[in-house]
């Protein structure tokens, strides 16, 4: 399998000499398979000049698989400067987490309208054909690709393929689940050590890997005045895929105030930190132009996570969510962010009334606060998961405990997920819907 970095930066693209080394384009990122199966990887300003190469050298017609992690500006920016889609007899699949507001066509065409562009998607000449996508595993061309949810503000998915013997992960914007990564009685190194079971689905999605390529655009130092804006440390990045037996991993998505010598400089802290762990890993600040080229010496598969068959989630209209809350601050809020979605929406206002709806609404998704003042909400998560009719009931909890004991008990009591005040409104939207569309894949 051979892989190319066409576009390494995050957020904007930054051109210039304080960016020769390691690049100004964001994110693109080429991978093909010895079928000659071609998948683009993230459609930013580095997809311009992958376009023009593929003009130059890919036997015509050529056929692309477009894999969006998701569909911010830095991600799909390069598309309309994309030339091979302006060819007749070019094709495309594109792919992106659905659950946006509007469908995919409708979002890559809206940076295309008149008032921003001169030419609109419909008037493309080549064929191109959307698939919007949910947690799971399909083949496209003979690669296998499994897709899982990442923790970002917008649905955004991560891509496994493999083929050729061969397994390259793409995980792009990504943050991490817990501030406190391992369990305080046990040793970094193995996946059962993580705290979050966030983070150690998100390991075990990346384990075993012959390429990890992460998202890692903060310092440590950095990351306290980001958070939850969805992306991750090089430290938190390192340490997982060490825990997860990644062979090789390049970081990306750079900040676009870092230039060559800061990058420099995190991927020397970095190396220093994978030669602490148990497991040797490669590490290295992935650059604009560069190559690799992976062979299957090692061909087992590490996965530990299910692989659910992709399909669709339940729509809007029809869910049904539950939201536990007696705070007037908080309660109000939750209902009001999740409203515009089209949620069919309950409130209770306490731990009995939230027992009574359980059973009269049958609800696809529960969002509990465990700290409310009236409601004791691990005793509400105890109760639901001590009955059979409820023992797998989504559970979202919203908690203001920082204290990795209390977090690390109700995933052991039974919840599905956690977020922590303070939260934005986007975070909570992708959380639901990340909670929504995975159960839907599991049933």
């Amino acid at each position: 399998m051979k892989v190319r970095f066409w576009g390494t930066r995050g957020s904007i693209a930054t051109p210039g000499p304080h960016t020769n080394r390691f690049g100004g384009n964001t994110s693109c990122v080429e991978l093909r398979a010895s079928s000659g199966e071609l998948f683009i990887i993230d459609c930013g300003t580095g997809a311009r000049p992958l376009g023009l190469e593929l003009m130059k050298s890919h036997p015509k017609p050529i056929h692309a698989n477009i894999m969006l992690g998701h569909t911010h500006w830095d991600h799909i920016q390069g598309f309309p400067f994309f030339v091979p889609a302006f060819m007749p007899g070019n094709s495309f699949d594109v792919f992106a987490p659905e659950g946006g507001r509007r469908s995919l066509q409708e979002t890559l065409a809206g940076q295309m309208e008149y008032t921003y562009f001169p030419v609109d998607l419909s008037q493309l000449p080549t064929r191109i054909t959307y698939h919007e996508l949910v947690e799971g595993e399909f083949e496209v061309g003979g690669v296998s690709v499994l897709a899982q949810y990442l923790n970002h503000p917008a649905m955004t998915l991560g891509y496994r393929f493999h083929a050729d013997g061969v397994t390259v992960v793409y995980l792009s914007d990504h943050e991490p689940f817990s501030e406190t990564l391992w369990r305080g009685d046990s040793k970094p190194g193995y996946l059962a050590s993580i705290l979050h079971e966030g983070d150690r689905r998100h390991a075990s999605f990346m384990a075993g890997a012959d390429l990890v390529i992460h998202d890692a655009q903060y310092t440590p130092e950095e990351y306290p005045s980001k958070k939850n804006w969805g992306h991750s440390t090089y430290e938190y990045v390192v340490q997982l895929a060490s825990s997860a037996g990644v062979r090789r991993l390049a970081l990306t998505h750079h900040e676009p105030v870092h230039d060559d010598d800061f990058i420099a400089d995190i991927e020397r802290r970095a190396r220093e930190l994978a030669a602490k762990l148990p497991n040797p890993l490669e590490v290295f600040c992935a650059y604009e132009g560069c190559e690799l080229e992976i062979f299957a010496d090692r061909v087992a598969d590490l996965l530990m996570t299910a692989r659910p068959t992709a399909s669709a989630g339940i729509t809007a209209h029809e869910a049904r969510i539950l939201v536990v809350n007696d705070n007037p601050d908080i309660s109000p809020m939750t209902m009001t962010a999740l409203k515009p979605e089209g949620y069919i929406l309950t409130q209770a206002p306490n731990g009995r009334d939230a027992i009574r709806l359980v059973a009269e609404i049958n609800p696809h998704l529960m969002v509990l606060d465990l700290m409310a003042p009236r409601s004791n909400g691990m005793e509400i998560l105890r109760m639901l998961r001590s009955k059979p009719e409820t023992a797998n009931l989504p559970i979202l909890v919203i908690t203001a405990s920082n204290d990795p004991i209390a977090t690390s008990v109700g995933f052991e009591v039974g919840a599905t997920d956690y977020l922590t005040k303070p939260f934005s409104v986007p975070q909570l939207r992708a959380r639901v819907r990340a909670c929504l569309a995975r159960a839907a894949a599991k049933s």
